[in-house]
């Protein structure tokens, strides 16, 4: 039985109303609904997540599915990217228990699990009748897994791809094929890029996950390595400084230098995102979950977009395969209120509920991680534009070979999968953030950011 059927009884979602008189009665503080508290709310858990425009929808409507129902209080912390992994790492690696849930990605649940810092998740699952674990696309939740254990619940997932603005390209005479290289974009973004619009917007502020997602999918594919792999997988001497690395590099820094938005240094997902929607931008690289914000209901760009695959240099596939995903610390206050959150967050009807009420309707609802999703007639209908280039993105992301060289570590693309990367990345996008900034050269960037790479594996 679902968690919203287990709750509401047989009539599942079609008591929308009372839970509507409920709130009347019942707040849940940073949850995102009313102040009053009602005595029905017995526990609460605090919850740290990502700032992006899911997270924020989910906030928007814990009070009325979740906590209304389950007597639970959410108190959620949003951070950014960079902070949220900086803080979930501190915290639950010393033991923390400052949260009783934490969002992380496929990068951090495996090493989280093999510490023993998170709780696996399996248990809870296979005891939840309404979880459905077998409904989550294998590859998300073998991402999110070690040896045969699920770490993290995935609340989304996502590959990357180039979103674009067909009428603006239509206008110029040019057109983008479904699998463009990257030598094609960047000749069409110079070409259409004016004071007004930018040709292309890309990530360029620091943090391995920011900047550092979209540059190493740029790497990949020119044939560069952050490091390379020796026989038994670890780290061998960093290669940043080999000509692919710096060939990825140069062309990324002269791109958004020459056709990207200004003050390009300080933009990541959320900044791009927005300039897009505003008109400001003619073609983005980014997340595949982006295309439901593009197309929804009260998106001003909605059906004027178009998709392709990630472009490509060298290899055959570019796009990264990545999941924000909700795990339990160790030491969290109360893991059984946490996983019923996570179980209300990342099951198989909150992704109807959501569609239902939220002002961008189906199309913002959190994809690519269950394949009920995808059977909603609602979602069907609003995705159209996205979701089958959006599988074949996830499809062919190249997890398991993403360049031209083996790499160390587990799989990954936008990421190496080794613990030192998370620092390794972000100060080396600090240097290379700096060029595109125009305040070093790309030679000197990387001259530092092989230092710190060689030092981080001896």
């Amino acid at each position: 039985m679902s968690y919203f059927r287990r709750r509401f009884g047989g009539a599942g979602l079609a008591l929308a109303g009372i839970v509507g008189l409920a709130m009347l009665l019942v707040g849940c503080g940073d949850g995102g609904g009313g102040d009053t508290v009602s005595a029905a709310i017995d526990r609460e858990i605090s919850v740290a997540v990502v700032n992006n425009p899911q997270m924020k929808d989910i906030q928007s409507l814990t009070d009325e599915l979740f906590t209304a129902t389950s007597g639970i209080r959410v108190n959620y912390t949003v951070l950014d990217e960079q902070t949220l992994r900086e803080i979930v790492t501190r915290d639950v690696g010393a033991g923390g228990d400052q949260f009783d849930a934490v969002m992380i990605g496929p990068y951090e649940a495996p090493q989280f699990g093999a510490n023993g810092w998170i709780r696996g998740l399996t248990g809870y699952a296979e005891g939840d009748a309404s979880y459905d674990l077998e409904d989550i696309i294998p590859n998300v939740r073998t991402a999110l897994s070690l040896d045969d254990t699920l770490y993290a619940a995935p609340f989304y997932a996502e590959s990357s791809f180039l979103m674009y603005r067909k009428d603006l390209l239509e206008e110029a005479g040019m057109a983008i094929p479904k699998e463009p290289t990257w030598d094609q974009i960047a000749d069409i973004a110079r070409e259409i890029h004016t004071d007004d619009v930018a040709g292309i917007c890309l990530r360029g502020k620091p943090g391995w996950g920011d900047l550092g997602a979209t540059l190493t999918t740029v790497v990949n594919t020119f044939g560069g390595t952050w490091w390379e792999a020796n026989p038994d997988g670890t780290p061998g001497a960093a290669r940043i400084r080999e000509q692919e690395f710096r060939d990825a590099v140069q062309f990324y820094v002269d791109l958004v230098q020459d056709a990207g938005q200004p003050d390009a240094a300080a933009h990541s997902y959320n900044e791009c995102l927005s300039l897009y929607r505003e008109g400001k931008v003619a073609m983005w690289y980014d997340a595949t979950v982006a295309a439901g914000n593009l197309e929804a209901d009260d998106s001003p760009v909605k059906g004027l977009n178009g998709y392709a695959l990630a472009p490509t240099k060298v290899t055959d596939a570019a796009g990264w395969l990545w999941s924000w995903a909700l795990a339990i610390p160790t030491s969290a206050n109360d893991p059984d209120a946490a996983w019923e959150y996570i179980s209300f967050a990342t099951g198989k009807d909150y992704a109807a509920a959501a569609g239902e009420r939220l002002p961008g309707g189906y199309a913002v609802i959190p994809p690519g991680t269950r394949r009920s999703t995808y059977d909603l007639p609602g979602y069907q209908e609003a995705a159209e534009p996205f979701v089958d280039i959006t599988l074949d993105a996830m499809l062919d992301a190249p997890i398991d070979d993403p360049g031209t060289t083996p790499r160390p570590g587990g799989p990954g693309v936008q990421y190496v999968a080794i613990p030192q990367f998370q620092e390794v990345g972000t100060l080396c996008t600090q240097q290379i953030s700096a060029a595109i900034a125009g305040s070093q050269s790309v030679d000197d960037a990387l001259a530092t950011c092989q230092d710190v790479a060689t030092r981080a594996v001896r």
